[in-house]
């Protein structure tokens, strides 16, 4: 099979996002399938063989590690040359809007080919964080219009699932996250690592986040929870816009904060840390939350979109509503070392289950069956012209406009 991904965020950025998209690139080729990744240009030109069409973009002046782009007119070629089986676009928002262009629809689109869209972060919500949440009404009518243009909607948790179909988008499937067992794992425990997260205090517990560091993810109220707890540490790995102002928030407390660790530095960060929290409550996954407990760690998170689905409550790590109650499950972990092995070991043997293997292949299925559900007989069949009516040259003056973007 040959596959067109449409993404807005991929390498070199780092989060779940890119990391989900770069794991099935990885698994689809190991499986013989042919991939064409479309994203903004981020000076790299493929993934591990796979060749990556560079948009030139600019930063997002709220979020300047993201860069948007929107298509060039060569586009089309691009993609004709590819000859892609179908189009997958993950989060369609600028460059993505190309995507819905080509493919999706009653006829396939402008190249009249099938249309998987995958849907990864919960922006609704987001806007919320940054006082925009007067827009969320509109966004889902936008959402609706693009989403409702897929051949299949694809979802990464049942949370998600059913808050799509509330909103009224249609043809909803689930394609679960993955982790990379083999190297998110307890053996990657470091003494330099422990070391380096708690300056110089390896002996003090240490709380973990990973993860990007914005508004929407919540992370003052981590603050309270360190505060109960004398001589504990907190590592919040990653990086965002929000870095700054946390900085000041958590000024003057054993808060260290390294920026974005890579692969097995990352894993090792995780191996290394006593408890993992997670006090977003936007999350459409979580993929930090699983690599968290393939390294063998109790989970204490908030009970908010996708994360409570990974998470078997009481045993595999704890759910909280509120600060106070976060605050006492990290006091039974930090009181008991035998309940943070009790809960890191079922931690570990819950996420063995969530294979990046696994996924794919679900993914895989998604995709045969957006083939056989959008047919596409022959890509270069013109239908019968109808009669030119009024409603017809409105339409026609806006496909004008759009094909002079997108010829």
């Amino acid at each position: 099979m040959r596959i067109a991904l449409f993404t807005e965020t991929f390498v070199p950025k780092i989060d779940g996002i890119v990391t989900t998209l770069c794991e099935s690139v990885r698994q689809l080729r190991d499986l013989g399938h042919q991939v064409l990744v479309v994203a903004p240009d981020g000076g790299v030109s493929e993934f591990e063989g796979v060749p990556i069409v560079g948009m030139k973009g600019w930063s997002f002046p709220m979020y300047p590690e993201l860069r948007l782009a929107l298509p060039r007119a060569s586009l089309r070629n691009t993609i004709r040359a590819f000859n892609p089986d179908l189009i997958h676009v993950a989060d369609p928002a600028l460059l993505g809007i190309a995507g819905l262009y080509y493919s999706g629809g009653k006829e396939g689109g402008a190249l009249r080919l099938p249309l998987v869209v995958s849907y990864h972060t919960d922006l609704p919500a987001y806007l919320h964080y940054y006082k925009l949440g007067f827009l969320e009404p509109h966004i889902w009518r936008i959402m609706r219009v693009r989403h409702n243009r897929a051949t299949i909607n694809l979802c990464t948790s049942h949370a998600m699932f059913d808050e799509l179909i509330r909103h009224g988008i249609e043809r909803v499937a689930f394609w679960p996250g993955g982790v990379d067992t083999n190297r998110f794992c307890p053996a990657r425990r470091s003494a330099a690592m422990r070391e380096r997260l708690t300056t110089g205090h390896p002996d003090s517990p240490l709380l973990l986040y990973v993860g990007r560091l914005s508004p929407e993810k919540g992370l003052e109220r981590l603050k309270p929870m360190l505060e109960a707890f004398p001589g504990a540490r907190l590592a919040l790995v990653g990086d965002g816009p929000h870095h700054k102002p946390l900085s000041q928030h958590f000024a003057g407390m054993p808060v260290v904060m390294p920026g974005f660790l890579r692969g097995d530095e990352l894993a090792s960060a995780y191996a290394s840390a006593d408890i993992f929290v997670m006090p977003s409550k936007t999350e459409t996954l979580g993929l930090v939350v699983l690599e968290a407990m393939s390294s063998g760690l109790p989970v204490v998170a908030a009970r908010a979109g996708g994360i409570p689905e990974m998470i078997e409550d009481g045993v595999s790590g704890c759910l909280f509503d509120d600060e106070p109650q976060a605050i006492g499950f990290i006091r039974q972990f930090l009181d008991s070392p035998e309940r943070r092995q009790t809960f890191g070991a079922a931690a570990r043997i819950q996420a063995a289950r969530q294979s990046w293997s696994k996924a794919t292949e679900i993914l895989v299925e998604r995709y045969r069956e957006a083939c056989a559900q959008q047919p596409i007989a022959g890509r270069d069949f013109a239908p019968a012209p109808k009669p030119l009516t009024l409603k017809r040259m409105a339409g026609k003056s806006t496909l004008y406009a759009i094909r002079k973007i997108l010829p």
